[in-house]
C-alpha cells in the first residue's frame, strides 16, 4: 500500500458556494440568476477539455461606473489561466492560445473594440477569432516567417468581454450577458483590496482547478438535460454539466439561469429588430380590432397610429409593409368571401410562435379533462419544469441528445405548449374559426365555434 498522499475529494457544490460568495462579496449583480451563471461560467472555465463549446460571458453596461471592472477582477482572480488582453494585437492573441486546456481570455473596455461600426471594422479580426473561438476545432490560418509558411493556430478558448453598450450581435449570440447597473445606496459590497483580497480568490481558483481535474472524464460524457434549444443549449451545456456534477441546489440554479437569461436575451433581440417590432404590432391590431382579417392599406394605417413605433415616419405603406413580412413568408391573400384582399391571421400564426414572447394578457386556461389530465398538468407546469428531463421533445436540430428541453416562458410555464395541450386531450390546436389556440386561450368571444362540436367546455 502506498504511502503517498491522496488529496481528499472536494465538495463541488461547497466550492461553487464559496465563489458565488467571493463574487457577491465585491459585485451587485442584476439577480440571483446573473450571479449563479457568473458563477458557474467561472467554474467551467477550469473543466474546457471536457467541452466542445466555450461559452462567452459579456458584461455590459449603458453607463461607466456600474462595477464591470470589478466583476472583471474578481473573475481575474479565480478563473483558469487569466490572460487579460490590454491594448493587445490579434497575432499576440492567438498565439498565447492553444493546448490542451488553454488560457481564459479577458476583455476589459471592449467598447473601445466594438463601440461603433468604423472602429469594430478596424477590429473585424479580432471579432472573427472570438467568434472561431466559441467551437472547438476551428483554428486560424496564418502565415508565418520569411518564407510565408502557412501555419494552423488554434482559437478555442473561454472568452470574457466587458464594456459600454451591446458586443456585436455574433459574440453576444455566443454569450451569457450580463448587464450590470450603477449601485444604489442599499447594495453595499466590500471594497476589493488587491494585496489583501487576490490571495483568497486564488486560492479558490486552486481548489476549483483540482476539483475539475476530479471530474474530467464524468464532464466529457455528460449530455444534461437543458430547458432551452439550439444556439443557447449550445452555450448553457458547459455551465449545467458543471452544475450537475457540483449537486446540491447547483442543478436547478443552472436551469432556472437558464431560463432566464435566454428569455431576456430573446428580449432584447425582440427590441434590436424592427422586423420582429413589426411582428408584435401587428399582432395587437388583429387583437384591438378583433379580426382575423385586414387588408393591407387599412393595416398600414392602424400602424402608422401605434404609440411611439417608426411606423409612420417610415411612410409604410402596402407595398413596403409586404416587402418587410415576405421574409416570414407572410403574403396577402383574400378574404373568406374572396371579396377583398390583405392580411389574413392565419398567416401570422407560424410567425408570431417562432419570433414573439407569449403576450402576457393571454392567460392559460387549464382544460378540464379529469383529475388524472389536471395533475399531469399541475405537474408539467410546476418548479419541477425547470428540470428538462420531466418534459422533453424531440429535436432533429440537437446534437447530443434525443431529447431536448422545453423552453420556458417567465412564469416558468414552458412556451409552445398549445401543441403538448392539444396532444393530450385529442383537440386541434387552433380554432378554424377565431385561430386563437383552444387548449390554451378557449376562443375569441365573438368566435362561430363558440356552439359548436368542437368546444369541449
Amino acid at each position: 500500500m502506498s504511502d503517498a498522499w491522496i488529496p481528499e475529494l472536494l465538495d463541488g457544490a461547497a466550492l461553487l458556494d464559496d465563489l458565488h460568495a467571493a463574487i457577491t462579496t465585491y459585485c451587485v449583480l442584476p439577480s440571483p440568476e446573473h450571479e449563479h451563471a457568473v458563477t458557474l461560467w467561472v467554474a467551467a472555465t477550469h473543466c474546457m477539455p471536457a467541452f466542445d463549446y466555450a461559452t462567452r460571458l459579456v458584461v455590459r453596461s449603458a453607463e461607466k461606473r456600474s462595477g464591470k471592472s470589478r466583476l472583471l477582477e474578481v473573475i481575474d482572480g479565480t478563473c483558469h489561466r487569466p490572460l487579460r488582453a490590454v491594448n493587445a494585437t490579434v497575432s499576440a492573441i492567438f498565439r498565447s492560445l492553444g493546448g490542451d486546456h488553454p488560457p481564459t481570455l479577458l476583455l476589459d473596455e471592449a467598447d473601445t473594440i466594438f463601440g461603433s461600426r468604423k472602429v469594430a471594422e478596424n477590429n473585424e479580426e479580432l471579432r472573427g477569432l472570438i467568434n472561431a473561438g466559441y467551437q472547438r476545432g476551428l483554428p486560424v490560418l496564418r502565415t508565418v516567417g520569411p518564407q510565408h509558411t502557412p501555419m494552423e493556430f488554434q482559437t478555442f478558448t473561454m472568452a470574457a468581454l466587458a464594456g459600454i453598450g451591446r458586443m456585436p450581435d455574433t459574440i453576444e449570440d455566443r454569450a451569457v450577458v450580463v448587464v450590470m447597473r450603477r449601485r444604489k445606496p442599499s447594495e453595499p459590497v466590500q471594497p476589493f483590496r488587491l494585496r489583501r483580497d487576490k490571495p483568497r480568490l486564488e486560492q479558490l481558483r486552486a481548489e476549483l482547478a483540482q476539483w475539475a481535474k476530479e471530474k474530467l472524464d464524468d464532464l466529457a460524457d455528460a449530455d444534461p438535460d437543458l430547458p432551452v434549444e439550439d444556439r443557447a443549449a449550445d452555450r448553457w451545456a458547459p455551465l449545467v454539466a458543471v452544475a450537475d456534477s457540483a449537486g446540491g441546489a447547483w442543478p436547478t440554479r443552472a436551469r432556472q439561469a437558464a431560463v432566464r437569461l435566454t428569455i431576456d436575451a430573446d428580449e432584447q433581440d425582440g427590441e434590436t429588430s424592427l422586423n420582429v417590432r413589426l411582428l408584435a404590432d401587428v399582432r395587437d391590431v388583429f387583437k384591438i380590432q378583433s379580426t382575423t382579417f385586414v387588408k393591407s392599406s387599412a393595416l398600414c394605417e392602424h400602424l402608422h397610429g401605434v404609440e411611439d413605433a417608426p411606423w409612420k415616419d417610415f411612410d409604410l405603406n402596402p407595398s413596403k409593409l409586404g416587402h418587410r413580412l415576405r421574409g416570414y413568408g407572410i403574403r396577402t391573400g383574400h378574404n373568406t368571401s374572396r371579396t377583398e384582399r390583405g392580411y389574413r391571421i392565419e398567416d401570422f400564426h407560424d410567425a408570431f410562435d417562432r419570433y414573439l414572447p407569449v403576450d402576457p394578457s393571454e392567460g392559460v386556461q387549464p382544460v378540464q379533462q379529469g383529475a388524472d389530465l389536471q395533475e399531469h398538468l399541475d405537474a408539467f407546469w410546476g418548479l419541477d419544469a425547470l428540470k428538462a428531463s420531466s418534459v422533453s421533445k424531440a429535436s432533429s436540430q440537437n446534437r447530443r441528445s434525443s431529447g431536448v428541453g422545453t423552453p420556458l416562458d417567465a412564469s416558468g410555464r414552458p412556451t409552445g405548449n398549445e401543441t403538448l395541450l392539444g396532444t393530450l386531450t385529442g383537440l386541434p390546436d387552433r380554432c378554424s374559426s377565431c385561430g386563437f389556440h383552444i387548449a390554451t386561450q378557449g376562443h375569441r368571444p365573438d368566435c362561430q365555434a363558440l356552439n359548436e362540436s368542437e368546444v369541449p367546455w
